[in-house]
């Protein structure tokens, strides 16, 4: 009781402030003989403080619990602010946008929470990758085998965000290789993409240990021109049949036939893009392949960073309530439709 008796004392002080508010918001200012916003002032920094000394008091005794404490005394505070005020929601808000304002805020709030609990040290678990775990086991195929590593980023610049994207995957697998010291070969198309690319193996050898493995000529310019670019990876598989090929980027037309030639020499296909007309034929001719999202997601997966990880599970929390939402309107709206219920629940989303 002595442990708590500081939160209890500044819990109750709170609720005084509030009942206070709402009285003076029904009083009349010329009974008070002054200025009623001054005490309008007055209470609201006298909460902020009483407010803040009891976050601060409960972040010492429980530590572990903060954030879920935070976020149920905001949430008490906002729905005793609201009745208190007594202002209509739709006041303060244009005309059907209300529920777009709390399907922001809900979104927010979650992914938020996740961040915050991943920062906690709680483990998040997601659902594994399974191109991303064989990534690992590609290139250690090849070092047994003798063979080097086939990393191609496709053929776009650097604002393509799946170029981005695949620049990051190409620091994780250079990182494999120079652990397991097998050779790496990354043609490029774009000459802005050779010097990030070349920048990011140089990075990832240093860190894994092994500069002495680096030498700029892994990463190389091959042509602009889109076929040309593609006979040229090509004419590399077939002289060099390298043991594992990744296919992490921007692609068009040449996908397949860049993945039918690594089918062709036995390798191990690792495929990634956000091109829906060119997911098809990565998952036709490839082992693996990194479908849509997977492939924006796979840098947080390999970086194991906190906040990241749980920015990816809020997100998958926030499409799951969608789908269900989804599901629950179309439900409702045909019980409306049938007659069975008077509400029609697809007014709350405007028109």
């Amino acid at each position: 009781m002595k442990k708590n008796f500081k939160i209890i004392s500044l819990s109750i002080l709170i609720l005084i402030q509030l009942i206070l508010f709402q009285y003076l918001l029904r009083v009349e200012p010329s009974i008070l003989g002054w200025e009623i916003t001054n005490l309008y002032f007055v209470i609201i920094i006298t909460f902020s403080l009483t407010l803040s000394a009891l976050l601060k008091t409960i972040s010492k005794q429980y530590p572990k619990h903060m954030f879920r404490i935070n976020m149920i005394l905001v949430f008490i505070s906002l729905v005793l602010l609201y009745y208190s005020v007594g202002i209509h929601v739709t006041s303060i808000f244009l005309e059907g946008t209300t529920f777009k304002f709390s399907v922001v805020a809900l979104v927010s709030m979650t992914l938020y929470y996740y961040i915050q609990k991943a920062k906690s040290g709680e483990e998040i678990y997601l659902r594994p990758i399974a191109g991303l775990k064989a990534i690992e086991e590609a290139v250690g195929r090849a070092t047994e085998m003798g063979k080097s590593v086939l990393f191609v980023p496709g053929i776009s610049d650097l604002d393509q965000v799946e170029t981005v994207s695949g620049l990051i995957l190409l620091g994780h697998v250079a990182e494999t290789t120079a652990k397991y010291e097998a050779g790496l070969n990354v043609p490029v198309s774009k000459s802005i993409v050779m010097e990030a690319a070349r920048e990011t193996c140089r990075e990832s050898y240093l860190r894994a240990g092994r500069p002495d493995l680096y030498y700029d000529d892994m990463v190389h310019y091959l042509t602009d021109d889109q076929f040309a670019y593609a006979a040229g990876v090509n004419g590399i598989m077939v002289r060099e049949k390298p043991a594992a090929c990744f296919y992490l980027g921007k692609f068009y037309a040449e996908s397949l036939i860049l993945a039918e030639t690594g089918n062709s020499i036995g390798a191990i296909q690792i495929a990634g893009t956000g091109s829906p007309s060119q997911i098809p034929f990565f998952v036709t001719a490839c082992d693996y392949t990194l479908i849509g999202e997977e492939f924006f997601t796979a840098s947080a997966y390999l970086s194991k960073k906190s906040e990241l990880l749980g920015s990816i599970k809020g997100q998958d929390i926030v499409k799951g309530l969608i789908m269900i939402t989804m599901v629950l309107t179309v439900i409702l709206h045909g019980f409306f439709q049938a007659g069975w219920i008077e509400f029609d629940i697809v007014t709350l989303f405007g028109h």
